[in-house]
């Protein structure tokens, strides 16, 4: 694979001793993101942070459960994202988008907007695959491609793109999807792997801008799941998902 040359600046020895620091905290936090695919848990946000909590909701409901927080978290904080899903839990599998607008009054900012995608999206994914979520990307699971493109550009699921449908990817265990949201575009600034740039940056740039990050995750020898992660906290102070 090609590289990027970096010089061995005080930047980046900074940034692997911080990667030190945290790599515990971050594989944990992979980890979670791996059991909640293969067992019956579900995320809750209490006390301002993330719980993993055993749940008797099935696996397919789950997962879109996990879709629904990326719908909310777009152009919002995975903070808000996580209250939003909170709030609705029990109205996302079969409630209207009027009680959810309702429900979201003064937790969340787009409550008329993102209700109106999860229930569009919700009625897509039960009239084509009948709900069953997890058999379609297990059906898709060894392209990676096809697996993002999936969720990133069918009109059936509203709300996602090339970066949401990474992130939806990765918090459900899938590897090697970069998250390019403004903290991880600023640190791949900051770090000279990519030139300064326009946000929101276009489909067509970012394979070109992820195919970046992946040479300098290589470079700096820290995996790219975990890069993810690494600078995502560094601008948020936080290791959420």
């Amino acid at each position: 694979m090609e590289t990027i040359n970096l010089s061995d600046s005080l930047p980046i020895r900074n940034l692997k001793k911080e990667y030190l620091l945290k790599k515990d905290r971050i594989t944990k936090r992979l980890k979670e993101f791996d059991k909640f695919y293969n067992k019956p848990y579900s995320w809750f946000y209490e006390d301002n942070k993330m719980e993993l909590k055993q749940v008797n909701t099935n696996d397919d409901e789950r997962i879109f459960e996990e879709l629904c927080f990326c719908i909310f978290t777009a152009n919002t904080s995975a903070e808000m994202g996580l209250k939003a899903v909170d709030a609705v839990r029990d109205l996302l599998n079969d409630r209207s988008q009027e009680e959810m607008t309702k429900k979201l009054e003064g937790i969340y900012r787009f409550n008329n907007l993102r209700p109106a995608y999860i229930v569009h999206t919700r009625d897509y994914l039960k009239k084509e695959l009948d709900f069953k979520l997890k058999e379609k990307i297990e059906l898709l699971k060894n392209d990676a491609g096809e697996l993002r493109n999936f969720f990133a550009f069918n009109p059936g699921i509203k709300g996602l793109s090339y970066k949401e449908a990474s992130h939806f990817l990765r918090n459900i265990g899938f590897k090697d999807y970069a998250i390019l949201d403004k903290h991880i575009l600023n640190s791949l600034i900051e770090f000279n792997v990519i030139e300064n740039l326009k946000t929101p940056i276009p489909a067509k740039q970012y394979p070109e801008i992820e195919k970046k990050m992946k040479m300098f995750s290589n470079e700096i020898e820290i995996p790219m799941d975990e890069l993810d992660l690494l600078l995502w906290s560094r601008k948020n102070g936080r290791i959420l998902k």
